[in-house]
């Protein structure tokens, strides 16, 4: 029996684990549930899952949520960062779950990899952000790190027993790996007319075709900025070179990613389009369980496709892969930067395309420093926030 902390348990990631823990209810068991400040679905989750822990990030929200919740279900609710950090290193605790999406995530993450826990790592900032240290920490921790990103599950199950077993550590062209092949589906305006993409709403831009993901993920998926960070992530994960690292438009997500090797051979790994399918890897991994998804019907899949990045179409896939050749601060400083041009189109204060004009402000303006420590790399994302939202008022 797991026990297991879940944090972003009200997304669409924690969503997808609780299903696959209701699956297998034998083999694991919340200990601590982690949101923001979303109160009812906070309640919700208690009453069905029934944890030992549920933390709200929002003070107010942990007040409002013992408020309401019934003394019988003795759930202790807690608040604010060192709680946070506690939870996530307890003894008792086995198996976190890092979704939290955003910068967010990446200190109670981090703090788990140190503690030695194995972490499902659902969010890409962790390591967009800090992958040199929390590579380290993983290695000095004697920490299990495994990829939930359904893209760099998919390398990890094509690739050999020692690579898996030396992520972030591993040399890939002696295990006789020539190519990752990261595929993406290019998102909802992969055939729209380039003319008509600055007009885009936010409701477009969040309708994809196959994955059902939160705002600011969906969103991510429409400028392929999402294909750029996962692009950072597996560049760390896998300890590639920049000749070692592909980008693939397949638009069906059929294919959920590839690896080629030396020989000719290309290993790929195929499923349909759910979450929990490499949720179910992870946590149970190196076995297999049930995770409640349908499998492939190939004689429903009809055609795959595969083309080429259009940099014009996806000038952010640009950005992230030229901030991924700059270095950790570059990277730090395009996830911030995008985090905040994002809300800003989600709220409805610039348009589509000027996600990536602010992203490029930032990432050519914003001072880039040597960063040491956790601290460093916090300083600058807020530096790089308070840029980023001077840019937002001169091209509003």
């Amino acid at each position: 029996m797991q026990n297991m902390v879940i944090l972003g348990a009200t997304g669409s990631i924690g969503a997808s684990t609780l299903s696959v823990i209701s699956a297998n209810p034998l083999a694991y068991s919340i200990y601590g549930l982690v949101a923001n400040a979303s109160v009812d679905k906070m309640l919700a989750l208690c009453v069905a899952h029934k944890p030992k822990v549920a933390h709200m990030v929002d003070e107010e929200a942990a007040k409002q949520l013992r408020a309401v919740l019934p003394a019988a279900l003795n759930i202790q609710v807690t608040t604010g960062i060192n709680d946070l950090l506690g939870l996530v290193t307890a003894a008792e605790v086995d198996t976190v779950m890092a979704a939290i999406v955003g910068a967010a995530g990446l200190v109670p993450t981090l703090e788990a990899v140190k503690a030695g826990k194995r972490v499902l790592l659902a969010n890409k900032e962790a390591l967009v952000m800090s992958g040199e240290l929390f590579i380290e920490a993983t290695k000095r921790s004697g920490a299990v790190l495994l990829p939930v990103d359904s893209e760099h599950n998919a390398i990890f199950q094509c690739l050999p027993l020692e690579v898996q077993a030396n992520l972030g550590r591993c040399d890939l062209a002696a295990s006789g790996i020539s190519h990752i092949l990261l595929t993406g589906s290019g998102g909802p305006f992969l055939r729209s007319d380039l003319a008509t993409l600055a007009a885009m709403t936010p409701a477009q831009a969040c309708k994809h075709p196959n994955w059902s993901m939160g705002p600011k993920i969906s969103v991510d998926s429409a400028t392929m900025m999402n294909k750029g960070l996962e692009f950072i992530e597996a560049r760390w994960l896998f300890n590639t070179q920049a000749e070692q690292l592909k980008v693939v438009i397949h638009p069906q997500s059929v294919i959920h990613s590839m690896v080629q090797y030396r020989d000719g051979s290309v290993i790929a790994q195929m499923g349909n389009p759910d979450m929990r399918t490499p949720i179910a890897h992870c946590m149970a991994y190196p076995q297999r369980i049930h995770s409640g998804v349908e499998p492939l019907d190939f004689f429903k899949v009809g055609q795959l496709s595969f083309y080429e990045p259009d940099f014009e179409r996806f000038p952010c896939l640009a950005l992230a892969m030229e901030a991924c050749a700059q270095g950790q601060e570059a990277t730090t400083v395009l996830n911030a930067a995008n985090e905040v041009a994002v809300e800003a189109f989600l709220q409805g204060q610039i348009g589509f395309t000027q996600i990536a004009k602010v992203n490029e402000a930032c990432l050519v303006t914003v001072p880039k420093r040597p960063m040491g420590c956790i601290e460093d790399i916090l300083a600058l994302d807020a530096q790089t926030r308070v840029y980023a939202r001077e840019t937002l008022a001169s091209i509003a």
